[in-house]
């Protein structure tokens, strides 16, 4: 009690002032006049990691810019060259970050939730935030292939029984190779290295222990020779070669980077007072043209870290696969993002559901949520089941669902997936589950505002919070209450399904009269007949920040399709928020966002509007060469600028459009084929089995000379749903029966 009577604003800014620096209390409270104000300013796990992040940021500023003669990995290579595109000035940053190839891949398993990385150039960050493996060719006369300073190189992701990524990087005559693949062996993790190179006779392939990985430096205090000479050892983890190297060398910060020929070829071990050991091993291909290595990273220990656990398991790639939705286009790469992106989506969902293997390996409900509805689609109905049963456990007892605090959607994100996953699935939902949902759906209602409130656009909604950090300050956001419709809607649904008729009608009459309150603080909104659509917030002007409240279209499916608010919004987004074909946020990603662009695109394919197409061209294009696609991507380099690299959520709007293409639902009635276009649809296309809310279905167009046949196989939980077929260019079809084969007339094959 003492400690809260204390005077501390006055001791801060007499401290402050008293040695000539500004004072922070009235700088805060400046800071935060720009927002509405709120009960939780900013959610302390992001102030957390934000602070992480810039203090790496910090070892980032006093190290690499000053020993640019290292080898460094590619994001620094290209960000600190002015001939680059990628190129930012440092003057007054306080702060060297990766802003410009934030991309990555990870190789891992569907049950395992270890992520080891692989970037542009191939370099290998085996553990969480750990250090790094690079390679390097060297020719007998001195010339070197250096991967992070090649401006090209092939990557790919190979999809096969297992999956390994592939990076090819060739220069100067010489040719590297290398292969990641992360493995189980006696049930225990083990991530597999190889590397060929192709250098000439007496030339030779390096391997190199690095201090850093793909955000920047990670100290390495001490290498030691492993006890046989084949490897290497860093605290509990160990680098095992398959042979012994022809020589070695180790270095510190003092003697400079290792490749630069700075290393000690005798010594056992060494240590690093600053942390920036770095080591090397080379192969030599002797009178042979080429030489290759395979180096084993036993990570045991990583488990037992993480999870306390040593054994590991996991289904294979091809069991995990197995009755998973399997897509057939004409455009191969639209097929090939799509197993990219299914394979993303298993492995970020192994024990929980994270947005991402590296930046973004922690937990938030809206991520979750919508991961978990294209996890459906892709049939996984299982695993998505799991995961909702885990909700609660993140419960408060006044049934606010939190991940973060002060995000206010996510009971409505949480009641809207489990009601689509029970229909899904065909289940019931058990009773604790059922009580900890219902308790979710009582806390959006009492945690509306007042109807009391001053102003009477924010009267009804949701307070002002911080749900979508990228739609800007703390603010009354449409998409919170749009969440929070779908969310009590959802739970009027799982009371009537479980008998509770009398709790159903409470929740579905909270829902009209949210519906309602909502719609009338639009309304209520100054017109602009250029630009009437529908702000971020209510007191907000048309900015970028309105693609929030698209979420009434998609996927709530609140507005009918084709929605005049929701059309207008769209065309201000369109005319003022577009870069390079693609949805750019101003605000904080300052990139292009993949997962938003697709969400217009839904919108887009629901209003029969055949810009769609344009849209995901555009994100196919964006995509990176092993099929993914980072957080937000910057409009020059085409890398990565915001958020982790390998992003979940945008992997899972992938998947959502190219099942929507074939499957899509719209209230009572499953449209068909509404997405396939000419240049998709020419001898085959199909899709599935996707689970939808009425039981699993696939379809399956094929070109004949009539038009178009169409074969539905679908195991329907109870009774059937009206079958619309929309394939553009050919004549609509209602009511289709699934007894037989369906003839669709129209264009016929040239």
């Amino acid at each position: 009690m003492l400690w809260r009577m204390l005077p501390w604003k006055y001791l801060i800014r007499r401290t402050a002032r008293s040695r000539g620096l500004i004072d922070p209390v009235s700088f805060l409270a400046r800071l935060r006049s720009f927002a509405q104000p709120s009960e939780i300013q900013e959610p302390m796990e992001l102030v957390r990691a934000g602070m992480l992040f810039q203090a790496r940021g910090a070892i980032n500023a006093r190290v690499i810019q000053f020993n640019l003669d290292w080898v460094w990995p590619y994001w620094v290579e290209r960000q600190f060259n002015p001939q680059s595109p990628s190129f930012i000035p440092r003057g007054y940053a306080l702060t060297h970050v990766n802003l410009t190839h934030r991309n990555w891949t990870a190789a891992g398993l569907p049950d395992l939730p270890l992520y080891p990385l692989v970037d542009p150039r191939g370099m290998v960050t085996p553990l969480y935030d750990g250090w790094s493996l690079d390679f390097i060719v060297t020719g007998a006369d001195g010339r070197r292939l250096i991967p992070s300073r090649s401006k090209d190189a092939e990557q790919s992701l190979i999809m096969d029984e297992g999956m390994r990524i592939r990076t090819l990087t060739r220069g100067e005559g010489l040719t590297l190779e290398i292969k990641t693949e992360l493995t189980l062996q006696g049930g225990k993790p083990v991530l597999k290295v190889s590397a060929a190179a192709d250098c000439g006779p007496d030339g030779f392939l390096t391997v190199s222990l690095r201090p850093y990985n793909p955000e920047g430096i990670q100290f390495i205090e001490k290498i030691t020779r492993h006890p046989d000479k084949k490897g290497w050892e860093i605290d509990d983890t160990q680098i095992i070669f398959n042979r012994h190297p022809d020589r070695t060398a180790l270095s510190n910060y003092e003697k400079g980077d290792v490749l630069a020929g700075n290393g000690r070829t005798e010594a056992e071990e060494i240590t690093c007072r600053v942390g920036m050991a770095t080591a090397s091993a080379d192969f030599n291909a002797g009178k042979v043209n080429n030489v290759a290595v395979k180096a084993d990273i036993p990570l045991e220990g990583e488990m037992v870290r993480q999870f306390q656990e040593s054994a590991a398991g996991s289904a294979t790639w091809a069991s995990a696969m197995a009755g998973t939705a399997q897509l057939v286009l004409a455009d191969e790469t639209l097929c090939r993002l799509f197993r990219s992106a299914k394979r993303t989506l298993t492995m970020l969902s192994a024990r929980e559901i994270y947005p991402g293997p590296f930046t973004y390996r922690r937990f938030w409900f809206r991520d979750a949520v919508l991961m978990g509805q294209a996890l459906l689609a892709l049939n996984m109905t299982e695993r998505v089941g799991r995961h909702i049963r885990t909700f609660p456990l993140r419960q408060k007892p006044n049934g606010y669902f939190e991940s973060q605090e002060g995000e206010w959607d996510a009971n409505g994100q949480v009641l809207w997936l489990s009601d689509r996953w029970r229909r899904a699935a065909g289940c019931g939902v058990e009773k604790p589950l059922l009580r900890s949902l219902f308790k979710g759906a009582d806390w959006i209602q009492s945690k509306r505002t007042s109807h009391k409130t001053e102003n009477p656009l924010f009267r009804g909604l949701l307070p002002a919070g911080f749900s979508a950090e990228h739609l800007g300050p703390n603010d009354h956001y449409y998409w919170d209450d749009f969440w929070g419709v779908a969310g009590l809607e959802a739970a009027a649904a799982l009371a009537q399904n479980a008998g509770k008729k009398d709790l159903a009608g409470r929740y579905l009459g909270h829902a009209q009269d949210f519906r309602q309150t909502v719609f009338k603080s639009i309304d209520a909104l100054p017109k602009d007949p250029q630009k009437n659509g529908i702000p971020a917030a209510p007191t907000r002007r048309m900015d970028a920040g309105a693609v929030g409240s698209m979420v009434a279209d998609y996927p709530l499916m609140i507005t009918p399709p084709g929605d005049r608010r929701i059309m207008n919004t769209l065309e201000y987004l369109v005319l003022n928020s577009f870069h390079r074909g693609g949805f750019f946020q101003d605000m904080i990603h300052s990139g292009i966002n993949i997962y938003l662009t697709l969400a217009l695109a839904q919108t887009l394919l629901r209003a029969g509007d055949p810009r769609f197409t344009d849209l995901i061209s555009t994100c196919a294009d964006l995509a990176s060469s092993t099929g993914n696609w980072p957080e937000a991507i910057h409009p020059f380099s085409g890398g990565g600028c915001m958020g982790d690299g390998q992003h979940g959520w945008a992997a899972a709007e992938w998947v959502m459009m190219m099942k929507n293409l074939f499957v899509r639902e719209e209230g009572d009635t499953l449209v068909l084929g509404s997405g396939l276009v000419p240049q998709w649809l020419r001898e085959h296309a199909r899709y599935g089995p996707a689970a939808t809310v009425w039981g699993p279905v696939t379809v399956d167009f094929k070109r004949v000379r009539e038009g178009l046949s169409l074969k539905i196989d679908a195991q329907w939980h109870g009774p059937v749903p009206d079958l619309r077929v929309a394939v553009p260019g050919y004549a609509p079809l209602d009511n289709v029966s699934l007894d037989r084969e369906v003839l669709i007339s129209g264009p016929c094959p040239a």
